[in-house]
């Protein structure tokens, strides 16, 4: 028995960094809360925080993954050809992404009705961590819920600037260890990446 499905349609962007902070971006023109963007930051300690624009985008997002920290701020995000530039409370990050892989050329491909099946995203799920370790496509969302993802592009990062309270992050790195704010992490190697996210709420998580 399926519960509310709630849909979400756009982009994230997962970048590490040499001074071991990790951060991934969600930008998000469709959702059932209208367009946001919001941050997932976890520092070299392990502490994960949540940055996000509105206490109640914050409840939900905190409601489906795991945070030791959550602050509501003003998060914007600001695309200008392969520029992004993200603003988010104290954190300021600029990234570069490159063309279209040969994975992204295959997933760009995928109907869009499909990447919204549970189905295909459990048939994904195996060849995903093949390929890239550390990334699921479906699995158990906090309580009362599951998610899964159907990725539609993929490009790389080929740099990134990021300041935090005004220090900077250091040079762009691979995002390892895995970030642990959910289910799965977002790639190792520094990405952008088009997706349909759904959440799925049971009657207990409700």
């Amino acid at each position: 028995m399926t519960g509310e499905r709630l849909r979400f349609d756009g982009w994230i962007a997962g970048v590490g960094t040499s001074s071991g902070t990790r951060l991934v971006v969600g930008h998000w023109p469709r959702s059932p809360f209208g367009a946001f963007s919001d941050v997932m930051v976890e520092h070299p300690d392990g502490e994960r925080v949540l940055l996000a624009p509105s206490r109640r985008i914050a409840d939900f997002v905190a409601a489906t993954y795991r945070f030791d920290r959550i602050e509501v701020v003003p998060v914007a995000v600001t695309v200008s050809g392969a520029t992004w530039r993200v603003e988010a409370g104290a954190l300021h990050l600029r990234l570069r992404a490159g063309r279209r892989s040969a994975l992204g050329l295959l997933l760009s491909a995928v109907p869009a009705l499909l990447v919204r099946s549970p189905r295909w995203a459990a048939l994904c799920d195996v060849p995903a961590r093949l390929l890239m370790p550390g990334v699921r496509t479906l699995g158990r969302a906090g309580p009362g819920r599951r998610e899964w993802y159907g990725a539609r592009d993929l490009r790389p990062v080929l740099a990134a600037d990021a300041v935090l309270d005004g220090v900077s992050l250091g040079r762009l790195a691979p995002l390892y260890p895995p970030v642990a704010f959910g289910f799965g992490s977002a790639p190792r190697t520094p990405s952008l990446v088009r997706v349909t996210t759904t959440v799925e709420i049971g009657p207990a998580g409700r």
